[in-house]
Formats: structure tokens, sequence, C-alpha cells
């Protein structure tokens, strides 16, 4: 029988991809799996210790979501490896769990081939806290210039109250302390927009990825109730069996899901003890919406009464 490992046969683009194109692939993947915690630990001492100072424990975050990078690698991997080895293993039982673990392992193979895909996401979302990194590195040098220049004032006044270097030095303060505040500002502002759209893109991501493993693993239980798990009695024959076409439109209907599947369609949405829920938010907001064209539309209306009743004047 003819042994299929992949959902993914002819690679045409997802509903997903189309609403959201998928980012290029990770360029940190490593070539040899499970083979890289001493460089890993390496690499994240060493941005902990070296370069600027307040970007130091950004630094370190993230060379720490680089190993779990690796360590996603590794999963997705092995599973895909583990999808094989079920179908070999089947292939020389009985007709049904021939049919069925070759069936099992298209479905654990996609969810390998998932996981690799959100490999490409989560580097996004850790490309994008870089960002922060940077600017935390760029605004580093007038953090300590101002400090060098308030230092200098510092000394001076005590060591010769009367030099003549002070106002200079004061006029210098006074520019420096302006640049650090135009870094700072910057600083704050690009923070908390990189930090929400780096964390909105990893978790749009694990909400694709936790979404789609809840639907594999609904179409491999189907798979098992084709399963005949009654017990025999030694010399007695099961029944022939006859499940193909069934295991092969669970296999469709499993691949029409997935390519079907958005974000807006996703079931699980949040429940907020301490605010309304997601669907509360969106429906205020559209009424919020409405009200204000309404509101647009009758001073647009009584615009118009106005024209008229001037015209007739």
């Amino acid at each position: 029988m003819h042994r299929t490992y992949s959902l993914r046969n002819q690679k045409t683009p997802t509903a997903s991809d189309l609403q959201s194109p998928p980012p290029p692939p990770s360029s940190t993947r490593s070539k040899f799996f499970g083979r890289a915690s001493i460089a890993s630990s390496f690499r994240k001492n060493a941005a902990g210790n070296f370069g600027p100072e307040l970007a130091r424990k950004l630094s370190f975050f993230i060379k720490t979501e680089k190993g779990v990078m690796r360590a996603l690698e590794v999963v997705a991997t092995e599973r895909r490896a583990a999808a094989r080895q079920l179908s070999i293993w089947g292939l020389d039982n009985d007709d049904d769990v021939s049919d069925v673990t070759d069936k099992l392992g298209v479905l654990i193979y996609e969810l390998g081939e998932l996981q690799d895909q959100f490999i490409d996401k989560y580097d996004q979302y850790r490309i994008t806290m870089k960002s922060i990194r940077n600017i935390e590195a760029s605004v580093q040098p007038s953090r300590d210039r101002k400090q060098k220049v308030t230092d200098q004032i510092a000394f001076l006044k005590y060591k010769d109250p009367q030099s003549p270097k002070i106002p200079i030095l004061e006029q210098e303060l006074v520019r420096a302390e302006a640049e650090s505040l135009v870094a700072e500002a910057q600083l704050s502002n690009i923070t908390r927009e990189k930090l929400k759209a780096a964390f909105n893109y990893q978790f749009d991501s694990m909400r694709e990825l936790s979404e789609k493993f809840a639907l594999i693993a609904g179409y491999g239980k189907a798979l098992l109730e084709l399963l005949d798990d009654a017990p025999v009695t030694p010399g007695e024959i099961r029944p022939a069996y006859d499940g193909y076409d069934a295991t092969r439109q669970i296999i469709m209907d499993a691949e029409a899901a997935l390519e079907a599947w958005t974000l807006e369609a996703a079931a699980v949405k949040p429940n907020l003890s301490f605010h309304q829920t997601m669907d509360d938010v969106y429906e205020e907001n559209e009424a919020e919406e409405a009200e204000k064209e309404w509101a647009d539309e009758h001073d647009d209306e009584q615009d118009g009464e106005h024209e008229e009743a001037e015209i007739s004047k």
C-alpha cells in the first residue's frame, strides 16, 4: 500500500497564510540538533557580561529565547521522524492497524510541520524584541555622557569651586540632558510599541499552533474509532476491514479544516474576571462606531435642513 507522510503535497497557502503571510525562514536554525548546549550557555553568558550595560539584561533574554528555538527545532524534527516510524511499524500489522497507523503518521507528521512553521514565527517575535535591545544600546552613550559631565562638575566644585571650567561644563550638561531627554523618550515609546508588537506576534502564533494541534487531535481520535478493539478468542477471525474510504476522508477533512483556520475563527477566547470578555469589547467598539456613524449622518441631515432654510429665505 502507498504510504503517505504529509498533508502538504501541494504546499498551497492556507486561509491563515492569506490573512497573514508567513515570515521568512528563521536565520538561526542549527545544523546540529542537540549539540549547541555549551555554545548556547557561552553565548548567553557573553550577552549578559558584554555590551552596553543598559542592554545586557534584554540581550541575555534574547539569547535564552534562541535556545528555546533550538529546542523547538529538535522537537519538530524528532516528531516527523516518529511519524515515519509509526507508519513503517504499522505496515506489517493487520489491515486495520496498518491503515490507521499510516493515517496517524500523516497527522503526527503534520504536527512536526506546524511546529517547524512556528519556529519561523517565533524568530520574528525574537527579532522584534531585538529592536528594543538596539535602542537601549543606542541610549547608553547619552546616559554615560550626562553622567560623565555631572561627575566632572562635582569634582571641580569640590577641588576648585572658582574654576572657569564649571560654567562651560554646566552648559555642556544642559545639552547632554536635552539629548538624554530625547533619547529616553524615544526608548520609552519604542519599548512599548515593540514589546506589544512582539508578544502579539508570539501569542497569535501560539494560538494558531495550539488550535491546529487541537484539530489534529480530534481527527486522530476519529481515526482510532475505526479500530476494532473487541477481544477475540484463539482461532477466531476478525471481520474484514473496510475503513479505507473513511480514513481517507478523515485526512481530507483534517486538511480542509487546517487550511480554512484563521484567527477570526479561533475557538478559544479569554474570559477576563475583571473586565468584559473579548466579544463584549468587540461589541462595544462596534456599537460606538455605529453610534458615531449615526451622529455624523444626523449632523449631515441637520446641516442640509439649515441650508434649505437659508435658501428658502
